[in-house]
């Protein structure tokens, strides 16, 4: 049976979108409901938990230092810590009852940022891409929950999921950056594809919410590995540490009676692959 540590206790209420920072040598992961963005060295311990005035779907590593993440009200921008930077819009853009959720930086640096309405309503919610200067581009606008993005380890395929239709669907990628020919990758039929990694062989590891194990699809969509974990609700996963060689898993507590004891913590599992080095955002 696979080993299944916890590699930080914590009760997040949703537990979300880990990342590896390749140059802090930390990971980075949010509880969307709880506002936290946290940390986690592997090496040293060393954990931190910074307090965001909005809910958070997401937080990645800038190039230039410092975070972008996607908020309830649109992008921001928080300085490398000394920096005296200070917090900023890079893109705001407020609606009523929508809150922000995953996102993913692309190949080129640029952010993929999705957002979704409280209430999960269809075609509430939105995947779109965001450039260093400020520019937006709506890339679906007619998603229930936008979650899992990534990339193969070429640039040329696309994977994304809208939780409710369970699929992960996979788009072909131009010159221009315009996914095309949407099409399903593979349909899961125990419980919801929530977030999603890929790894150096191009095979895509997904979380399932509901379904209480990340799965691993061959670029065909052939399912040919399970990690079962002992949380009903795994949301998203990443890899991390030494030779990117650990997979790091967020759980979530919301909207469970009986949580189990890990629910809401960050759990690892030593050795299970090799993943893609994560491109920092643009700017």
């Amino acid at each position: 049976m696979t080993a299944v540590e916890v590699a930080v206790p914590a009760h997040a209420a949703l537990g979300e979108g880990p990342t590896w920072d390749a140059r802090a040598e930390r990971l980075i992961w949010v509880d969307i409901l709880g506002s936290r963005i946290h940390t986690y060295d592997p090496a040293s311990g060393r954990r931190t938990v910074t307090a965001t005035e909005q809910h958070v779907g997401a937080a990645k590593p800038r190039a230039g230092g410092g975070l972008v993440v996607n908020l309830r009200d649109g992008v921001g921008l928080y300085g490398a810590q000394g920096s005296g930077e200070p917090f900023r819009w890079l893109h705001r853009d407020p609606v009523p009852g929508r809150r922000a959720n995953d996102a993913a930086v692309a190949p080129d640096g640029s952010l993929w940022f999705g957002t979704m309405r409280y209430d999960e309503a269809p075609r509430g919610g939105s995947l779109s891409r965001l450039t260093p200067d400020g520019t937006v581009r709506t890339v679906l606008d007619d998603v229930a929950v936008s979650n899992g993005t990534g990339w193969s380890p070429d640039g040329r395929l696309m994977y994304y999921i809208d939780s409710p239709t369970r699929r992960i669907d996979v788009f072909d990628v131009g010159e221009d950056r315009t996914p095309t020919g949407r099409r399903p990758l593979v349909t899961v039929d125990d419980g919801f594809p929530d977030g999603l990694t890929v790894d150096a062989d191009g095979c895509v590891w997904v979380a399932l919410w509901d379904g209480g194990a990340v799965r691993r699809y061959t670029p065909d969509g052939v399912l040919d590995r399970v990690i079962e974990l002992p949380v009903r609700r795994p949301t998203a996963c990443a890899f991390g540490g030494p030779g990117l060689a650990d997979l790091y898993v967020t759980t979530a507590r919301t909207g469970l009676t009986a949580p189990h004891p890990m629910s809401g913590s960050l759990l690892v599992v030593p050795g299970a692959g090799k993943g893609l080095p994560q491109v920092p955002f643009a700017l």
